[in-house]
């Protein structure tokens, strides 16, 4: 099923229960969109009511993004950091819509991420701790100019499921074993494994995640 009425474009999969649902949304990565990582959703618990969501920038010929990466002969590859931080405000905003338009529990939303997606999902955790509650990041990694500065957020709630190719060539996997530190020395709840496979989900990484979020949203 497909909406468009709320601030960003989305297909959804409905939960088996009518009502006070777990949700899961689901964010693709830079050059995608929305069908990527739907194909997860036919094996994941059927409780669960499932959003995947296309970025706001449309990119040419195709596919969306969630900020610009662009390629500077001087600067090299570099983020817009503006349009990333527009983009974590924007999810934070269609969370709040979710929850209001769908039969669901806004007190057991988890966000899944591949990628730029899992870069946003960190931010909007990390920026938003109140809106969600587990958060599994696939071969991403702490964007820190988009999180909140000196923070004092209670972050009590939050759990994460990390997981990198160790042989990504995308994302180096260096950046993603920072991960586990950064949210270490906040006390946040985290688990991180690594796969031997590029910037890809590797079948064992699919299993391991879908056993991690069964767990958590009963």
């Amino acid at each position: 099923m497909t909406n468009t009425s709320l601030s960003l474009y989305h297909i959804t999969r409905e939960s088996t229960l009518s009502q006070n649902a777990p949700l899961l949304i689901l964010f693709h990565g830079y050059g995608s969109d929305e069908n990527d990582l739907f194909s997860f959703a036919k094996e994941l618990p059927e409780e669960l009511f499932i959003i995947s969501v296309r970025a706001p920038y449309t990119m040419q010929p195709q596919g969306n993004a969630w900020y610009a990466i662009n390629f500077d002969a001087e600067k090299g590859k570099w983020n817009d950091n503006v349009q990333a931080a527009e983009s974590r405000d924007l999810i934070a905003k269609f969370i709040d819509e979710a929850t209001q338009n769908y039969p669901v529990n806004k007190n057991n939303v988890s966000l899944l991420g591949f990628s730029q997606g899992s870069i946003l999902s960190y931010a909007v955790a990390l920026t938003y701790p109140e809106k969600v509650k587990n958060i599994v990041a696939l071969s991403g990694y702490l964007n820190r100019d988009i999180l909140p500065k000196n923070s004092v957020k209670d972050y009590s709630n939050l759990d994460f499921y990390c997981s990198h190719g160790s042989v990504d060539q995308v994302i180096p996997v260096e950046w993603a074993r920072q991960t586990a530190p950064f949210l270490n020395a906040l006390n946040i709840k985290n688990s991180y494994s690594e796969f031997p496979v590029g910037h890809g989900v590797a079948t064992q990484n699919f299993y391991e995640l879908r056993d991690w979020l069964s767990n958590r949203i009963g």
